[in-house]
């Protein structure tokens, strides 16, 4: 039988998806039969991905669609399947990251007037009024299948969505019966449902930002997620060397900028701290970010003139957004630069100003530059910084490092020092979790590439590390995960001095944010998956470990987890006062 789950499949297999995460249950019969008459019969569909928690399929997905560009697919069981998915979804919906999401929905017949009609105890339990309102405020796009006979159309269109800028992913759900449908094949042209092209400036705002950066005494460039276009990272380079301008990076989510290019002037996640660069600016671009700097503690210029350039200006998902931009536009950041070094290319910006512009830039870079050196000596107590610095010293050219440090979000992505674009990535998103199963997807996508998780306990928890591993195991995706081990959630505690520095809080014992006495988090791996498992506790340990780590990766050819300890988490409280300076 030609069924509706069969259209399902063939549609996405004609629209070059190549994986199915998939967590089946009790409404997917018909997928699974689809899946196996096309093996016994040969016709390609795409390849399934036996994933036992949905949170990791999604996050296999989103890591996959970051390297490739290519959304996949997630199949899950009605609505429990669906909330399973949990903070995943948030993650690819703010990282906009192209995923398509399949779930199928309890029966809604009962009487046998229909194939697929409910004979299980659970098909009356799962039946909610509104599945797809579950996840609705995420998506980009949610439908429900209520025959196969335009079901490629459905997927056509909901691909479409999830390739269109704004990025993001895409829900469509359908009833057992409906997907049993006996139905004709469908044939579409594929050319008739492509993504919107990127979308460009306007040309006289061209000429006007153009001008503004040739002219300004101190232009900079902010962004967070340009670097998810790699051709975007390309012509960003091309522009700010072209004209002295300076990058700065606000809680960057990818290598946008290279990191030893003197005109990066440094980072800037939660710290209180007014950055120089942007004090001093006087022309500011905001390209592609969400958050380009907190006001409560470091903000523009009031004088600066500010222009913004956006896959989402409107950042329509957040009630609350804005900042003082003159100007703002929905534009692909790769189209915007290539127009920008188009038009300044026939400029003459004075020499003497771009050397001034140079020296201003670099004596920053220097003075950042310098600090992460002096972090990255080694002393008697093992630290992020020079944790970070030893993975940084055994990557090379085919490493991919997925990042999801917390509290240590800024120590990583500076002292991992990114000038590669596509080597650096993290989820663009809020929620915990994301990194393993986005290390398995990234490896699936990039095969001959060494693919290094970073993270923090808490969240090396959240990642379903038993699920994780068994699936790096049994589909040959192995990766190196390095915990950072201070045995508690250490973000919960910053955040409440940050508001109460000389409150109780900052006095107490106890805060309730400790994983003291911790699981053994490298023993998890090695049990679920046969993971290289290695506990550092001391500095001397670390360079043997990581060698062993990376030698288990790319030569024996499977997964490893570094559990490093670090100063732990209520000792550094009771080391540290708090910083006055954050109120």
């Amino acid at each position: 039988m030609y069924t509706t789950s069969t259209a399902l499949l063939e549609a996405l297999h004609e629209a070059g998806v190549e994986y199915i995460f998939a967590n089946l249950g009790s409404d997917h019969p018909g997928i699974v039969e689809a899946l196996a008459a096309a093996r016994a019969e040969g016709r390609p569909l795409p390849q399934l991905i036996t994933v036992p928690t949905e949170m990791v399929a999604m996050s296999c997905a989103h890591g996959y669609a970051q390297i490739t560009g290519r959304p996949q697919a997630v199949f899950v069981h009605v609505e429990c399947g669906t909330q399973s998915l949990g903070g995943a979804v948030h993650n690819a919906a703010k990282g906009r990251v192209p995923v398509f999401v399949f779930a199928g929905s309890s029966p809604f017949t009962q009487e046998q007037e229909l194939p697929g009609s409910r004979g299980e105890f659970i098909q009356w339990a799962q039946d909610v009024h509104d599945q797809r309102g579950i996840v609705r405020g995420y998506m980009r796009y949610d439908n429900e299948i209520r025959t196969g006979r335009n079901v490629k159309q459905l997927v056509a269109r909901a691909l479409q969505f999830a390739c269109s800028d704004p990025q993001g992913p895409v829900y469509l759900m359908g009833a057992r019966e409906v997907m049993e449908e006996e139905v004709a094949p469908v044939q579409l042209n594929a050319a008739h449902w492509q993504p919107l092209a990127p979308a460009a400036l306007p040309p006289d705002y061209v000429t006007q930002i153009a001008e503004a950066l040739v002219t300004a005494r101190r232009p900079l460039i902010v962004t967070s997620y340009l670097g998810r276009d790699i051709e975007a990272a390309v012509e960003l380079q091309a522009l700010c060397e072209r004209l002295a301008i300076g990058v700065f990076e606000s809680v960057p989510s990818y290598m946008n900028f290279p990191a030893d290019n003197p005109l990066h002037v440094g980072t800037q996640w939660n710290e209180p701290r007014q950055h120089p660069a942007l004090a001093e600016a006087d022309v500011i671009l905001v390209l592609d970010s969400d958050v380009p700097w907190i006001a409560r503690s470091n903000r523009p210029h009031p004088d600066a003139t500010i222009f913004h350039i956006d896959v989402d200006p409107l950042k329509e998902a957040m009630p609350l957004w804005y900042i003082p931009a003159v100007a703002q536009f929905r534009a692909s950041a790769r189209v915007a630069l290539q127009q920008l070094n188009a038009a300044v290319a026939a400029c003459a910006a004075p020499a003497e100003r771009l050397r001034e512009r140079r020296t201003f830039f670099g004596e920053l870079h220097r003075q950042h530059q310098q600090q992460l050196r002096a972090a990255e000596q080694r002393q008697d107590v093992l630290t992020p910084a020079v944790l970070t610095a030893a993975v940084r010293e055994r990557l090379d050219q085919r490493s991919i490092v997925i990042s999801e440090g917390v509290s240590n979000f800024k120590v990583i992505f500076d002292h991992i020092a990114s000038t590669r674009p596509g080597s650096f990535l993290s989820s663009g998103g809020g929620s915990l979790g994301y990194h393993g199963g986005a290390a398995v997807g990234a490896r699936l996508a990039a095969p001959d590439h060494t693919v290094v998780a970073l993270c923090g306990d808490g969240t090396y928890l959240f990642s379903q590390p038993s699920t994780v591993h068994w699936l790096a195991r049994r589909y040959a995706a192995p990766f190196l995960t390095v915990v950072y081990n201070n045995r508690g959630w250490r973000a919960p505690r910053l955040s409440a001095l940050g508001l109460y520095p000389d409150g109780y809080a900052s006095r107490a014992s106890e805060l309730g944010v400790s994983f003291d006495p911790p699981a053994d988090y490298a023993g998890i791996a090695a049990a679920a998956g046969g993971a290289l498992a290695v506990t550092v506790r001391s500095v001397a340990e670390l360079d043997d470990a990581l060698d062993r780590a990376f030698h288990a990766v790319r030569v024996e050819g499977r997964a490893a987890v570094v559990d490093a300890w670090l100063p732990d988490l209520m000792a550094e409280r009771r080391a540290t006062p708090p910083d006055s300076s954050s109120r």
